[in-house]
Order: structure tokens, then sequence, then C-alpha cells
């Protein structure tokens, strides 16, 4: 299932993208993920390291897309509570992301340098499309291309992850999100 999904992403990217130059990808791109609630003894994080992206350097037009499933805990018990009760992977099987650098006309992409970027569009989760607006940081160095460490909160019941009663104290109704995406040219993926 992961790899059909994986597979469909990335010939619609090739598609609509048209390996044209300023077009970048990357299936490395991490999210952390931490929603533990403050004074709770319990960690609840999880990385995700397979997130599939692409960015327009021309339009700063850019998508993310993450397979629930692909998010790693310490623990599996918390692991399969995520995907089973709370984010429904089998039903919503993955969170994607759809928008644009708004203030890309400001940078140099042509001189090495960490240039700090607005980032708005929507995130689909859960079967909930919401606006989201990110700063995030696009790192220039010897022609790769980095957005990194972009952090921002999400609030659970906006997407309806309803967290039950009997662990609403170690669970937080607002989780913390960093993204980092190292990318690669688009025409390189061949």
């Amino acid at each position: 299932m992961q790899k059909m999904l994986f597979s469909g992403l990335m010939v619609f990217i090739a598609l609509t993208s048209g390996f044209a130059q300023g077009k970048f990808f990357s299936r490395e791109g991490h999210i952390f993920f931490d929603a533990t609630s403050n004074g709770s003894p319990e960690v609840i994080e999880a990385n995700n390291r397979a997130v599939s992206s692409v960015i327009d350097l021309n339009t700063g037009q850019m998508e993310f897309a993450a397979l629930i499933k692909s998010f790693r805990f310490e623990r599996a018990l918390m692991e399969e509570h995520f995907n089973e009760n709370y984010l429904e992977s089998t039903k919503f099987p993955k969170a994607v992301f759809k928008g644009k650098i708004t203030d890309l006309k400001a940078i140099n992409l042509g001189k090495d340098g960490s240039y700090p970027v607005k980032v708005t569009g929507t995130l689909t989760m859960h079967g909930e499309t919401k606006p989201l607006t990110v700063d995030a940081s696009l790192t220039v160095k010897g022609g790769k291309i980095t957005l990194g460490k972009s952090s921002f909160s999400l609030t659970l019941a906006d997407y309806k992850i309803k967290i039950p009663s009997l662990v609403s104290d170690k669970v937080a109704s607002v989780a913390k999100v960093t993204i980092d995406v190292p990318y690669q040219p688009l025409a390189d993926s061949k």
C-alpha cells in the first residue's frame, strides 16, 4: 500500500513538474511530532524520516506528503494507538500540505546562506483541510537547498483528532511539529 501511494505521488510530481530547472524534490524529509502534555512524565514523540516533497523555486509552489504509518514512536504501543485510535491511518493514510513560499523573490538563490521565509497553504490531515502559515528557513549551500527547522503548532481538535479523557493529562491538545527537508534537483531523480 505504501509503495503504491509513494509511486503514485512520484508519477504525479513528474507529470506536473516537467523536470524544469528550479524544481527540487525530496524523499528524505523529516517531521518531528511532539504531543507531550506539560507536566506529564510520559513522552509522546514521533519521527517520520520518509516525507516526500517537491518545490518549484521559480514560483515558490511546494507540496509535502507524509504517510501516517511512517511515524515512529519509541514505544510500539504508542505507535499502535497513534495509528488506530487517533489518526486512523487505515482510513486517512497520509497528511498533505500544499502551499507556497510567499516571499521567495527576496532571496538570492545563487548565494549560499540561510534565509527566513514564510510558507502559506493548506494542510489536509485526518480528513480535514485547514489553512496553515509557517515561518521557516531556506538554506542554500553549494547548490543544495534545504527547508529547515520550521516549527509550528497544530491544534489536534482542528483536525477532529479526539483524545480520550483517560489519557488527556498525558497527550497535549496542541502538538509541536518540526520539519526539515533536504532537496535535490528534480532532473537528477531519473
